[in-house]
């Protein structure tokens, strides 16, 4: 049952929280912009444009990504003021104990990992795919396809497609093979000159198709200027980005990863990380709130100045951390599980033992 005092932190919490988060979300729009101005005024993006489907799309992904370094500064601060006026101190006297005081962070935490884990799950995927949109337009960046030409696909147990180029914005797919095997041969061969994505009717339009049947003891030619037809290979099949899991919500994800599998597409283990690492993002706010209560909840030498310091390090070295173990998940010599929880299982660990060992 929440008390005066759990409503005081969780209001504080709360109220830090999102100060940090808006000074945050302003710098970076603000270093953002001034990276891509240039980029923005040499391809003619508008001032609307720029402010309502780049930024406005951007704040929701800006605040994903800041909000556990908002909750840690929030718990550090809201902590170690309490402990340099010796509230904390008074607090034991009364008998509350750490592990009852942690209760409210603790609650706090979990609110906003869960309206987090939500927001990324349902809300945030639509407006990263609008914000991509609009960078692939106006913003000269990498490259970030996986896959540019030469194409292998599995498109179903028995048959091979090789697209040795497709186009993304277009969605056409240029000079296509395709090879069926019977069981124990080859069955047909066939070429097609332009493979068009047709949106509306959710099919593909081959131009000038070419196709040889072999039959005992010769075969037959099928062509054709054009052909409407169905196959089990789809656009966002052959023009896989680094970015496209964070344009899906959670059950469009689970698909997408499904497809890469059942089209024999390589790399596989890249998706896999990535939407792991979003599951479980969202619990680095509860392991944030731990370490910062437990670094905050005595006091140490140095004052505000060790509580800034020791913020700063363990927050340097949890996104090093996530961002280090991906491509090990990424390569294989970790499962996409195991790349995603190693870094937030470490430092609950480490945030734990700091609370065990503070004192009571």
């Amino acid at each position: 049952m929440f008390k005066k005092i759990d409503r005081y932190i969780v209001l504080r919490l709360a109220v830090i929280s999102f100060f940090v988060l808006a000074v945050l979300i302003f710098i970076f729009i603000v270093i953002d912009f001034s990276e891509n101005s240039d980029d923005f005024t040499d391809q003619g993006a508008t001032m609307a444009e720029i402010l309502g489907q780049y930024y406005l799309n951007y704040i929701p992904e800006m605040t994903r990504l800041v909000i556990p370094m908002a909750v840690f500064v929030a718990c550090i601060y809201l902590t170690g003021q309490m402990t340099e006026r010796l509230e904390i101190v008074a607090l034991k006297a009364a008998g509350v104990s750490l592990y009852r005081l942690i209760m409210p962070y603790l609650f706090f935490g979990f609110v906003c990992a869960g309206l987090i884990s939500y927001l990324d799950g349902f809300v945030i995927p639509d407006a990263n795919a609008e914000r991509i949109k609009f960078e692939r337009k106006y913003i000269s960046k990498k490259n970030r396809q996986v896959d540019r030409n030469k194409i292998y696909r599995q498109e179903s147990a028995n048959s091979i497609f090789k697209f040795n180029f497709f186009n993304l914005s277009d969605t056409v797919a240029y000079n296509v093979d395709i090879v069926e095997f019977g069981e124990d041969s080859i069955k047909s061969t066939a070429s097609v000159d332009r493979m068009i994505w047709n949106g509306q009717k959710q099919l593909w339009h081959l131009v000038r198709f070419r196709k040889k049947v072999f039959e005992p003891g010769g075969f037959r030619e099928i062509n054709a200027d054009t052909v409407d037809t169905v196959i089990n290979i789809l656009p966002r099949d052959l023009a896989r980005t680094t970015s496209d899991i964070y344009q899906l919500t959670y059950p469009e994800a689970q698909n997408y990863i499904a497809s890469i599998e059942r089209s024999g597409a390589g790399r596989v283990n890249l998706p896999k990380v990535q939407f792991f690492g979003r599951l479980v993002y969202p619990f680095s706010i509860i392991v944030v709130t731990i370490v910062g209560f437990s670094l905050a909840a005595e006091r140490r030498r140095g004052g505000k100045g060790f509580y800034i310091a020791a913020g700063l390090t363990i927050s340097f070295l949890y996104l090093a951390f996530l961002k280090i173990a991906e491509p090990f998940g990424a390569s294989g010599e970790l499962t996409p599980v195991s790349a995603a929880l190693l870094p937030h299982l470490f430092f609950l660990v480490v945030g734990v033992g700091i609370l065990l060992f503070t004192k009571k």
